[in-house]
Protein backbone atom coordinates (compact mmCIF):
# COMPACT_ATOMS: atom_id res chain seq x y z
CA UNK A 1 0.00 0.00 0.00
CA UNK A 2 1.56 3.26 -0.99
CA UNK A 3 1.80 6.00 1.37
CA UNK A 4 1.41 9.84 0.48
CA UNK A 5 4.48 11.09 -0.44
CA UNK A 6 5.79 7.80 -1.47
CA UNK A 7 6.97 7.88 -5.49
CA UNK A 8 4.95 5.85 -7.82
CA UNK A 9 6.56 2.46 -8.68
CA UNK A 10 5.77 3.07 -12.33
CA UNK A 11 6.69 6.00 -14.46
CA UNK A 12 3.75 8.25 -16.20
CA UNK A 13 3.78 5.57 -19.18
CA UNK A 14 3.52 2.68 -16.51
CA UNK A 15 7.03 1.80 -16.95
CA UNK A 16 9.77 1.70 -13.96
CA UNK A 17 10.68 5.53 -13.42
CA UNK A 18 14.27 6.34 -14.36
CA UNK A 19 15.08 8.34 -11.92
CA UNK A 20 13.81 6.64 -8.74
CA UNK A 21 17.37 6.35 -7.55
CA UNK A 22 18.28 9.82 -7.93
CA UNK A 23 18.26 12.57 -4.78
CA UNK A 24 17.59 15.87 -4.90
CA UNK A 25 19.03 16.69 -2.07
CA UNK A 26 19.46 20.35 -1.22
CA UNK A 27 23.14 20.69 -3.27
CA UNK A 28 21.56 20.03 -6.25
CA UNK A 29 18.94 22.27 -6.29
CA UNK A 30 21.25 24.89 -5.00
CA UNK A 31 22.94 24.16 -8.20
CA UNK A 32 19.78 23.99 -10.44
CA UNK A 33 20.16 26.72 -13.53
CA UNK A 34 16.47 27.64 -13.07
CA UNK A 35 14.72 29.05 -10.17
CA UNK A 36 10.96 29.41 -9.49
CA UNK A 37 9.67 32.59 -8.61
CA UNK A 38 7.67 33.36 -5.47
CA UNK A 39 3.62 33.20 -5.39
CA UNK A 40 4.25 36.68 -4.71
CA UNK A 41 6.37 37.25 -7.80
CA UNK A 42 4.55 35.28 -9.80
CA UNK A 43 1.24 37.92 -9.45
CA UNK A 44 2.64 40.11 -11.89
CA UNK A 45 1.59 41.03 -14.98
CA UNK A 46 3.47 39.16 -17.40
CA UNK A 47 5.93 37.13 -15.11
CA UNK A 48 7.88 34.03 -15.70
CA UNK A 49 7.09 31.10 -13.85
CA UNK A 50 11.10 30.38 -13.59
CA UNK A 51 14.34 32.68 -14.13
CA UNK A 52 17.81 31.93 -14.93
CA UNK A 53 20.40 31.70 -12.20
CA UNK A 54 23.42 33.70 -12.44
CA UNK A 55 26.72 31.62 -11.82
CA UNK A 56 28.19 34.74 -9.43
CA UNK A 57 25.13 33.74 -7.31
CA UNK A 58 25.60 30.16 -7.16
CA UNK A 59 21.95 29.52 -6.57
CA UNK A 60 21.75 31.06 -3.37
CA UNK A 61 18.43 32.08 -2.04
CA UNK A 62 19.81 35.44 -0.45
CA UNK A 63 22.69 37.31 -0.82
CA UNK A 64 23.90 36.54 2.58
CA UNK A 65 24.31 32.55 1.99
CA UNK A 66 27.39 31.33 1.00
CA UNK A 67 28.14 31.04 -2.46
CA UNK A 68 28.15 27.62 -4.19
CA UNK A 69 30.46 25.27 -5.90
CA UNK A 70 30.09 27.35 -9.52
CA UNK A 71 30.65 30.69 -7.83
CA UNK A 72 33.87 29.27 -6.21
CA UNK A 73 35.11 27.98 -9.82
CA UNK A 74 33.96 30.88 -11.77
CA UNK A 75 35.91 33.58 -9.56
CA UNK A 76 38.92 31.46 -8.85
CA UNK A 77 39.10 30.53 -13.12
CA UNK A 78 38.98 34.93 -13.32
CA UNK A 79 41.55 34.83 -10.71
CA UNK A 80 43.76 32.64 -12.56
CA UNK A 81 43.16 34.34 -15.97
CA UNK A 82 44.37 37.59 -14.33
CA UNK A 83 47.61 36.53 -12.52
CA UNK A 84 48.93 34.68 -15.58
CA UNK A 85 48.02 37.98 -17.54
CA UNK A 86 49.67 39.93 -14.61
CA UNK A 87 52.86 37.83 -15.06
CA UNK A 88 52.86 38.03 -18.68
CA UNK A 89 53.73 41.56 -18.58
CA UNK A 90 55.68 41.57 -15.32
CA UNK A 91 58.19 38.94 -17.42
CA UNK A 92 57.58 40.78 -20.48
CA UNK A 93 59.08 44.23 -19.10
CA UNK A 94 61.60 42.34 -16.81
CA UNK A 95 62.86 40.82 -20.24
CA UNK A 96 61.94 42.05 -23.42
CA UNK A 97 62.53 39.71 -26.49
CA UNK A 98 65.84 39.38 -27.76
CA UNK A 99 66.60 39.00 -31.55
CA UNK A 100 67.89 35.41 -32.30
CA UNK A 101 71.08 35.73 -32.61
CA UNK A 102 72.59 35.40 -36.39
CA UNK A 103 73.85 32.57 -38.38
CA UNK A 104 77.47 31.21 -38.15
CA UNK A 105 80.60 33.64 -39.21
CA UNK A 106 80.91 33.43 -42.83
CA UNK A 107 85.07 32.80 -43.81
CA UNK A 108 87.02 36.20 -43.83
CA UNK A 109 88.34 37.29 -47.25
CA UNK A 110 91.46 39.09 -47.34
CA UNK A 111 93.63 40.83 -49.96
CA UNK A 112 97.17 42.05 -49.30
CA UNK A 113 98.86 43.72 -51.68
CA UNK A 114 102.73 44.57 -51.52
CA UNK A 115 103.79 47.98 -52.17
CA UNK A 116 107.39 48.44 -54.22
CA UNK A 117 109.48 51.47 -54.22
CA UNK A 118 110.84 53.69 -56.93
CA UNK A 119 114.04 54.50 -54.99
CA UNK A 120 116.52 52.91 -52.97
CA UNK A 121 114.96 52.55 -49.16
CA UNK A 122 116.43 55.28 -46.70
CA UNK A 123 117.79 54.05 -43.52
CA UNK A 124 118.82 55.60 -40.80
CA UNK A 125 118.02 55.68 -36.76
CA UNK A 126 114.57 55.30 -35.79
CA UNK A 127 113.49 58.66 -34.21
CA UNK A 128 114.74 60.44 -37.14
CA UNK A 129 112.71 58.29 -39.48
CA UNK A 130 109.92 58.59 -37.99
CA UNK A 131 110.82 62.65 -37.80
CA UNK A 132 111.22 63.09 -41.05
CA UNK A 133 108.22 60.85 -42.19
CA UNK A 134 104.43 61.67 -42.84
CA UNK A 135 104.29 59.63 -38.69
CA UNK A 136 106.35 62.06 -37.31
CA UNK A 137 102.51 63.40 -36.04
CA UNK A 138 101.23 59.91 -35.20
CA UNK A 139 100.31 58.86 -31.88
CA UNK A 140 102.68 55.73 -30.58
CA UNK A 141 100.84 52.35 -30.37
CA UNK A 142 97.18 51.85 -28.57
CA UNK A 143 97.00 55.78 -28.05
CA UNK A 144 96.94 56.37 -32.12
CA UNK A 145 93.53 53.63 -31.74
CA UNK A 146 90.66 56.48 -31.21
CA UNK A 147 87.10 55.44 -30.67
CA UNK A 148 84.48 57.69 -32.46
CA UNK A 149 81.26 59.73 -31.20
CA UNK A 150 78.74 57.10 -30.12
CA UNK A 151 75.36 57.55 -30.60
CA UNK A 152 72.39 54.80 -30.12
CA UNK A 153 70.85 52.92 -33.22
CA UNK A 154 67.72 51.72 -33.92
CA UNK A 155 68.04 48.04 -32.24
CA UNK A 156 71.75 48.70 -30.41
CA UNK A 157 72.06 50.84 -27.31
CA UNK A 158 75.19 52.39 -26.71
CA UNK A 159 76.55 50.37 -24.04
CA UNK A 160 76.54 47.82 -27.02
CA UNK A 161 78.20 50.07 -29.11
CA UNK A 162 80.98 50.98 -27.48
CA UNK A 163 81.20 47.20 -26.06
CA UNK A 164 81.76 46.51 -29.96
CA UNK A 165 83.86 49.46 -30.55
CA UNK A 166 86.83 48.70 -27.92
CA UNK A 167 86.50 45.01 -28.77
CA UNK A 168 87.85 46.15 -32.30
CA UNK A 169 90.47 47.87 -30.49
CA UNK A 170 91.47 45.55 -28.47
CA UNK A 171 91.94 43.09 -31.96
CA UNK A 172 93.82 45.74 -33.41
CA UNK A 173 96.07 46.09 -30.53
CA UNK A 174 96.51 42.72 -30.15
CA UNK A 175 96.60 42.01 -34.17
CA UNK A 176 98.84 44.78 -34.83
CA UNK A 177 101.19 45.93 -32.13
CA UNK A 178 101.61 42.77 -30.01
CA UNK A 179 105.27 42.34 -29.74
CA UNK A 180 105.11 38.17 -30.22
CA UNK A 181 102.89 38.67 -32.92
CA UNK A 182 104.51 41.36 -35.10
CA UNK A 183 107.69 38.46 -34.37
CA UNK A 184 105.73 35.36 -35.55
CA UNK A 185 105.95 33.74 -32.34
CA UNK A 186 102.36 34.20 -31.03
CA UNK A 187 98.80 33.74 -32.46
CA UNK A 188 96.82 33.15 -29.13
CA UNK A 189 96.21 36.95 -28.56
CA UNK A 190 94.74 37.00 -32.01
CA UNK A 191 92.93 34.13 -31.93
CA UNK A 192 91.06 34.38 -28.79
CA UNK A 193 89.01 37.16 -29.98
CA UNK A 194 87.47 35.46 -32.91
CA UNK A 195 83.98 33.87 -33.58
CA UNK A 196 84.59 30.06 -32.90
CA UNK A 197 83.11 29.58 -36.57
CA UNK A 198 86.62 31.66 -38.02
CA UNK A 199 88.90 29.41 -35.37
CA UNK A 200 89.54 26.69 -37.90
CA UNK A 201 90.08 29.14 -40.90
CA UNK A 202 92.52 31.22 -38.84
CA UNK A 203 94.96 28.19 -37.85
CA UNK A 204 94.84 26.95 -41.39
CA UNK A 205 96.26 30.60 -42.25
CA UNK A 206 98.63 30.92 -39.22
CA UNK A 207 100.00 26.90 -39.99
CA UNK A 208 99.72 27.17 -43.80
CA UNK A 209 98.85 30.18 -45.31
CA UNK A 210 98.61 30.45 -49.19
CA UNK A 211 97.30 33.66 -50.88
CA UNK A 212 94.13 32.30 -51.59
CA UNK A 213 92.08 34.92 -50.63
CA UNK A 214 90.88 32.98 -47.55
CA UNK A 215 94.51 31.46 -45.89
CA UNK A 216 96.92 34.42 -45.33
CA UNK A 217 98.21 34.55 -42.38
CA UNK A 218 98.23 38.67 -43.23
CA UNK A 219 94.72 38.84 -43.60
CA UNK A 220 94.57 38.37 -40.32
CA UNK A 221 97.62 40.31 -38.54
CA UNK A 222 100.76 41.61 -39.25
CA UNK A 223 104.00 39.50 -39.00
CA UNK A 224 107.32 39.86 -40.25
CA UNK A 225 109.09 36.88 -41.64
CA UNK A 226 111.70 36.58 -38.61
CA UNK A 227 114.38 35.16 -40.85
CA UNK A 228 113.98 38.96 -42.65
CA UNK A 229 113.18 41.28 -40.30
CA UNK A 230 112.71 42.16 -36.83
CA UNK A 231 111.74 45.23 -35.17
CA UNK A 232 114.01 48.07 -34.48
CA UNK A 233 112.16 49.81 -32.07
CA UNK A 234 109.04 48.62 -30.08
CA UNK A 235 106.87 51.96 -30.52
CA UNK A 236 104.90 51.50 -33.68
CA UNK A 237 103.22 54.92 -35.07
CA UNK A 238 99.64 54.87 -35.35
CA UNK A 239 97.01 56.87 -37.14
CA UNK A 240 93.27 56.02 -38.39
CA UNK A 241 89.84 55.66 -37.97
CA UNK A 242 87.23 53.86 -36.73
CA UNK A 243 83.17 53.57 -37.56
CA UNK A 244 80.17 52.05 -36.86
CA UNK A 245 76.65 50.43 -38.62
CA UNK A 246 73.84 48.66 -37.99
CA UNK A 247 73.52 46.12 -40.97
CA UNK A 248 70.40 44.30 -39.54
CA UNK A 249 68.48 44.25 -36.14
CA UNK A 250 70.57 41.56 -35.00
CA UNK A 251 73.81 42.69 -36.82
CA UNK A 252 76.37 45.59 -36.13
CA UNK A 253 79.56 46.28 -38.24
CA UNK A 254 82.71 48.31 -37.22
CA UNK A 255 84.89 49.32 -40.00
CA UNK A 256 88.73 50.40 -39.09
CA UNK A 257 90.77 51.90 -41.66
CA UNK A 258 94.72 52.54 -39.90
CA UNK A 259 98.12 53.30 -41.07
CA UNK A 260 100.54 50.95 -39.42
CA UNK A 261 104.92 52.66 -39.12
CA UNK A 262 107.64 50.23 -37.90
CA UNK A 263 110.82 50.34 -37.77
CA UNK A 264 112.52 47.00 -38.39
CA UNK A 265 116.41 46.27 -39.29
CA UNK A 266 117.78 43.26 -40.70
CA UNK A 267 116.98 40.26 -38.61
CA UNK A 268 120.45 39.31 -38.90
CA UNK A 269 123.88 41.69 -37.69
CA UNK A 270 124.31 43.20 -34.04
CA UNK A 271 121.28 44.40 -32.50
CA UNK A 272 123.29 47.95 -31.59
CA UNK A 273 123.68 48.42 -35.42
CA UNK A 274 120.27 51.08 -35.06
CA UNK A 275 121.40 53.07 -38.16
CA UNK A 276 120.44 50.53 -40.36
CA UNK A 277 117.02 50.67 -39.52
CA UNK A 278 113.87 51.69 -42.00
CA UNK A 279 110.53 52.06 -41.95
CA UNK A 280 107.61 49.84 -42.94
CA UNK A 281 104.18 51.21 -43.59
CA UNK A 282 101.11 48.80 -43.74
CA UNK A 283 97.81 50.03 -44.31
CA UNK A 284 94.89 47.67 -43.30
CA UNK A 285 90.87 47.97 -43.61
CA UNK A 286 89.28 45.78 -42.03
CA UNK A 287 85.58 44.64 -41.80
CA UNK A 288 84.59 43.70 -38.06
CA UNK A 289 80.87 42.42 -37.47
CA UNK A 290 78.97 41.57 -34.13
CA UNK A 291 75.85 39.80 -33.34
CA UNK A 292 74.40 39.82 -29.51
CA UNK A 293 76.24 36.82 -29.04
CA UNK A 294 79.25 38.25 -29.63
CA UNK A 295 79.29 40.94 -27.65
CA UNK A 296 78.09 38.80 -24.82
CA UNK A 297 81.26 36.99 -25.09
CA UNK A 298 83.51 40.02 -26.21
CA UNK A 299 84.74 38.43 -29.64
CA UNK A 300 83.93 39.58 -33.32
CA UNK A 301 83.89 38.09 -36.84
CA UNK A 302 86.26 39.47 -39.08
CA UNK A 303 84.91 39.94 -42.42
CA UNK A 304 87.26 41.33 -44.97
CA UNK A 305 90.87 43.00 -44.61
CA UNK A 306 92.51 44.83 -47.17
CA UNK A 307 96.04 45.23 -46.59
CA UNK A 308 98.36 47.56 -48.33
CA UNK A 309 102.27 47.12 -47.38
CA UNK A 310 105.74 48.24 -48.47
CA UNK A 311 108.60 48.69 -48.97
CA UNK A 312 108.75 44.87 -50.15
CA UNK A 313 109.24 43.57 -53.56
CA UNK A 314 106.59 42.98 -56.07
CA UNK A 315 108.37 39.25 -56.47
CA UNK A 316 107.76 38.47 -52.71
CA UNK A 317 104.45 36.63 -51.72
CA UNK A 318 103.33 38.13 -48.42
CA UNK A 319 100.49 35.41 -47.13
CA UNK A 320 103.05 33.93 -44.58
CA UNK A 321 104.75 36.83 -43.11
CA UNK A 322 106.12 40.52 -44.67
CA UNK A 323 109.59 40.80 -45.60
CA UNK A 324 110.36 44.47 -46.13
CA UNK A 325 112.75 45.69 -48.40
CA UNK A 326 115.60 47.34 -46.47
CA UNK A 327 117.33 50.49 -45.64
CA UNK A 328 119.93 50.96 -49.06
CA UNK A 329 117.75 47.89 -50.72
CA UNK A 330 116.17 48.39 -54.06
CA UNK A 331 113.10 46.63 -55.73
CA UNK A 332 115.11 43.18 -57.50
CA UNK A 333 111.57 43.77 -60.43
CA UNK A 334 109.78 45.71 -61.99
CA UNK A 335 106.41 44.10 -61.52
CA UNK A 336 104.77 40.93 -59.95
CA UNK A 337 105.57 37.12 -60.09
CA UNK A 338 104.72 35.15 -63.10
CA UNK A 339 102.08 33.68 -62.68
CA UNK A 340 101.53 30.36 -64.77
CA UNK A 341 97.80 29.56 -66.00
CA UNK A 342 99.02 26.07 -66.82
CA UNK A 343 100.32 25.20 -63.71
CA UNK A 344 98.45 22.32 -61.44
CA UNK A 345 97.35 23.07 -58.09
CA UNK A 346 95.86 26.21 -56.51
CA UNK A 347 96.87 29.66 -58.42
CA UNK A 348 98.02 32.61 -56.24
CA UNK A 349 94.81 35.06 -55.95
CA UNK A 350 97.02 37.76 -55.46
CA UNK A 351 99.38 37.04 -58.15
CA UNK A 352 99.53 40.35 -60.08
CA UNK A 353 98.57 42.71 -57.52
CA UNK A 354 101.73 44.89 -56.71
CA UNK A 355 101.28 48.21 -55.97
CA UNK A 356 103.95 51.65 -55.84
CA UNK A 357 105.26 52.91 -53.22
CA UNK A 358 104.75 56.59 -53.05
CA UNK A 359 107.27 59.20 -51.88
CA UNK A 360 105.47 61.68 -49.90
CA UNK A 361 107.18 65.30 -48.54
CA UNK A 362 108.97 64.54 -45.46
CA UNK A 363 108.04 66.42 -42.28
CA UNK A 364 111.19 68.45 -43.00
CA UNK A 365 112.32 69.21 -45.83
CA UNK A 366 109.66 69.19 -49.11
CA UNK A 367 113.02 67.67 -51.62
CA UNK A 368 113.21 64.33 -49.33
CA UNK A 369 110.50 62.38 -49.91
CA UNK A 370 110.99 59.14 -47.43
CA UNK A 371 108.80 56.08 -48.29
CA UNK A 372 104.98 55.53 -47.73
CA UNK A 373 102.11 53.52 -48.79
CA UNK A 374 99.78 55.47 -51.25
CA UNK A 375 96.54 56.42 -49.66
Amino acid sequence: MAVPGDPPDKGPDGGDDDYRSVVFDEDFVRAARLQEYSAQERMGEHARAVRSRSVWSGGAPNRTSTPGRGARQGMLLVLLIATAFAAAVYMGLRNPYVPPPGGPARPLTSTVVPLAPTAPVPGGLPPELYADSPAADYRVGAAGITLPAVRRTHHFTDVQIVTALSIAKDYLVQSSLDPDVLAGAAARPVRVLLDPDQVEQFDRSMTSPAGDGRHAATGWLVRFDPATAVMADPRVRVNGTLAFEEVTSDLLEVTTDHTFVYAVRPATGAPAAAEGASLFTVRRELRLRFDREDLAARRLELASAYVMAGPQDCSADPAAGFRPLLAGASPTTVGPAASDPYASGRPRRTAGLCGVLATPPSATAPEARPVSPAP
